[in-house]
Formats: C-alpha cells, sequence, structure tokens
C-alpha cells in the first residue's frame, strides 16, 4: 500500500496586509473579509470567538512537517507519470465504492488534526487499492496515544512522522466517538465548531489531555486481538511541491494529508474558495491574498480532489471539525 505525506506550511512569510487588518477579530473581522474579497463568506463562530488564543489555535495542531535530506530523495514516482489530468477531480465520485471518502470526522478539543488528516487518507487508500473489498476506519486514537515519535498528541504532532508510524508499526481500527466501532474508537465526543449550529454540544473551554495509550480493543471488540486487527502501510513518501505532482499522486492514490498556515479568519470560513496566501497570488488579471487576522498556527487535513470555480482553481479538502463546520465539513482552497 503506498502511503503519502505533504506539506503546503510555509515558512511564515512577509506580511503585506495592513497592520490594522491583521490584528481585528470576532465581527470586524467578519465584516471586513466580506467586505474586501468576494471568493468566500465569513460568518461570526462565537464558540471560537470565546476561547483563548491558546485553545484556538491549540485545534490546529501541525507543530512542524519536517523532510529530511533522505526523505526528499524519496519522493513520489508517480510525478514522472505521462497522464492526461482533469480540470475537475472528486475522489468521491471516482471510487464512490468507498465509504470512507465521505465521512467528516471530528477532532473535538483535542489539537490532533495531524492524526485524522493521516488515518483518513490511509483509510481511503486501503479501500481504493483493494478495489473496494476492504472497508476499514483507521483509528485516530491508536496513532494520537501511541505514537510517541509523532509529537505531543492533543497538543500537536508531525504527519511526517504518522505515516512512517503506520509502515513501521501498524494502525488498528477505530470509527468515530459516536458509532463506537472498531479496536480503539475516538475517545473524545464531537462538539459545535459553529455556533449557529445545533447537532452537538459546544467545545470544551480547554484541550483534552492525551489519552494514555493502550495496546488493546475496547472490551466491546471481540472480532480480533489488538496485533491481529492492525493494517500497515507498504512505504511512506513525499510529493513534490508543485501542483501537477499533487494531482498525480491523487488521481494514482487517492486521497493525501496536506498542513498549511492557518489564519484567524479560517476560524470564521463558512463558505467559498477560501485563500491564505500571505503574498499576492494573480489568477486572470484578478488579485487573491489572505485578508485578515493573525497567524496561527499550521493545520492537517484530507485532500480529495480539486477544481475550477469562475476561473479560480481550489482544492477539494476534507476538515476534522465535524459536519457543522464550513459547507458540510468541507472547505474550498484557492490553488
Amino acid at each position: 500500500m503506498d502511503v503519502f505525506v505533504r506539506s503546503v506550511l510555509d515558512e511564515f512569510r512577509d506580511r503585506k496586509i495592513s497592520y490594522e487588518a491583521e490584528k481585528l477579530t470576532g465581527q470586524e473581522l467578519v465584516d471586513y473579509v466580506n467586505s474586501h474579497q468576494k471568493l468566500w463568506k465569513a460568518k461570526l463562530n462565537t464558540k471560537f470567538a470565546d476561547y483563548s488564543r491558546r485553545v484556538q489555535y491549540g485545534l490546529m495542531g501541525v507543530k512542524h512537517v519536517y523532510l529530511s535530506a533522505e526523505d526528499k530523495k524519496h519522493l513520489s514516482p508517480t510525478r514522472r507519470l505521462d497522464m492526461y489530468i482533469p480540470e475537475q477531480f472528486d475522489a468521491r465520485e471516482h471510487w464512490d465504492y468507498c465509504n470512507s471518502l465521505k465521512n467528516i470526522r471530528d477532532q473535538s478539543a483535542c489539537g490532533s488534526c495531524w492524526a485524522f488528516g493521516a488515518v483518513e487518507a490511509m483509510s481511503d487508500r486501503i479501500c481504493i487499492a483493494s478495489k473496494g473489498k476492504i472497508q476499514v476506519s483507521l483509528s485516530a486514537d491508536d496513532l494520537l496515544s501511541c505514537c510517541h515519535s509523532c509529537g505531543f498528541g492533543c497538543d500537536g504532532g508531525e504527519p511526517t512522522a504518522a505515516w512512517k508510524y503506520w509502515v513501521k508499526q501498524g494502525i488498528v481500527t477505530g470509527s468515530n466517538f459516536t458509532l463506537k466501532e472498531g479496536c480503539k474508537p475516538y475517545p473524545f465526543p464531537p462538539c459545535e465548531h459553529h455556533s449557529n449550529k445545533t447537532h452537538y454540544d459546544p467545545c470544551k473551554h480547554d484541550l483534552y489531555p492525551t489519552p494514555k495509550c493502550e495496546k488493546k480493543c475496547v472490551s466491546t471488540y471481540t472480532a480480533r486481538s489488538y496485533e491481529d486487527d492492525k493494517f500497515y502501510g507498504s512505504d511512506s513518501y513525499g510529493v513534490e511541491d508543485d501542483v501537477e505532482s499533487i494531482q498525480k499522486e491523487i488521481l494514482t492514490h487517492g486521497p493525501v494529508e496536506v498542513a498549511f498556515e492557518v489564519y484567524d479568519d479560517f476560524l470564521a470560513y463558512d463558505s467559498g474558495i477560501y485563500v491564505n496566501q500571505p503574498s499576492e497570488t494573480r489568477i486572470q488579471d484578478e488579485v487573491f491574498q489572505h485578508t485578515g487576522g493573525k497567524i496561527g498556527g499550521g493545520h492537517a487535513v484530507k485532500m480529495l480532489g480539486w477544481g475550477v470555480e469562475q476561473g479560480v482553481p481550489y482544492w477539494l479538502v476534507a476538515n476534522s471539525w465535524n459536519t457543522d463546520w464550513g459547507e458540510n465539513g468541507q472547505c474550498f482552497g484557492v490553488i
């Protein structure tokens, strides 16, 4: 089974927005975003507004993404393929027999995005490689709590280490908290990441501590032992930092995990094509750029595909803040 991790988490670059726009928060930030660009819509999220900065940014748990010199020698072989790349692609439609592709999970009040982006893409790739014969949901809890080389659990981790762990140690099955299926279901309940929805209770106003690593299945799971329940990746590699290489990898093997810079305005994302580029990006004679708010840190998600809307190319990603965030748990980001 091929596995993949790639980072679009850039070094902090020189800011080009005004100091006044950078320091905006709350409704002032929402109003500023909606009045200064038309690609996406912001909406006040009082749940995030009530959090301290530490807790808000704690949800963005990518501490750093590091590719060693050796890792850079071991990049995806799909980049060399001569293949047709369609203008639009959605993995959920292309591999519609894979149930995991349609799932939106919830990391709850834990900085475990790095683990969710990984196990979600891994689950999809197992299904795709087996042509739908193996339908599993790998456990975010198993990776979060037992991969000590990955970082700090609910206080953040490193996506590259997560994929290497899958190859070396394997990861057991485990659903979200609500379903309670598999060897190690997620231990934290889903919570409300958007203030105007009512499906879930409000999120905790502090981060959960990292769960203890339990190398055993929950008592209600009797299908297999912990060791027998593990799935392993055959390889871990990166992809060159260019659009075509990423597209080829997704077309060939399925969704990938990506990391990107998160600003205050992303917490208010409601719909449309989000822009997080600190520097100006020109597309068809229009200039797009991150609009307002300070940088918060790195966030990991699963990338499902891409498309073009009104001449603007975008990536399609699945977040891990449940279906009440964004567009049914998804976000569209400018390429």
